[in-house]
């Protein structure tokens, strides 16, 4: 199974209890859509190995971790095994997004071109620090340019050709 197809919704942080309950840290925008009784997981081992399809039973909520109750997993012992494993669903099972929203995994290795057709480089990260994300776009040449995802700047996201056109505010470059 290719991972690259994968999106991470959570990890397993810990157990809870002696009934076989796992301890979730989100790592999701939806977690009240991923983490729903019924709903079925994909767990992957740390460092590599075959991933073990789990089926939610119950699911708690507490100070923004998840508890879950794994169908078929009854005590501490059948799940402790999974401490450190990585939760995550198919690509096809993504939550669509509003205009104007992307997914990190279609933003990241975009290229950024100017609207004068300039190229400046690809998207190698996101940061968000406060009201906006910037997005970090490794040049060929150069220091690192950090592009405010404002409208002003952004000012066009074709996913498909994964390219972004913008416009350079002064001081930007």
């Amino acid at each position: 199974m290719a991972e690259e197809r994968m999106l991470n919704v959570g990890k397993i942080v810990n157990t809870h209890g002696i009934r076989g309950e796992v301890k979730i840290w989100p790592q999701t925008d939806f977690p009240d859509v991923r983490f729903r009784t019924g709903n079925r997981l994909l767990a992957f081992p740390p460092g590599g190995g075959d991933p073990v399809e789990l089926e939610i039973q119950s699911v708690r909520e507490q100070s923004s971790l998840y508890y879950l109750k794994l169908k078929g997993f009854d005590n501490i012992n059948d799940v402790e095994k999974f401490k450190g494993w990585e939760l995550k669903v198919r690509g096809e099972e993504r939550v669509p997004l509003e205009e104007g929203e992307y997914y990190v995994q279609d933003i990241v290795g975009c290229a950024v071109v100017t609207e004068e057709g300039e190229e400046l480089g690809q998207i190698a990260d996101i940061l968000s620090p406060g009201a906006n994300d910037v997005w970090i776009v490794k040049r060929p040449k150069g220091k690192e340019l950090l592009l405010p995802v404002i409208d002003d700047v952004v000012l066009d996201v074709d996913i498909a050709a994964k390219t972004v056109k913008v416009r350079l505010m002064e001081g930007l470059l």
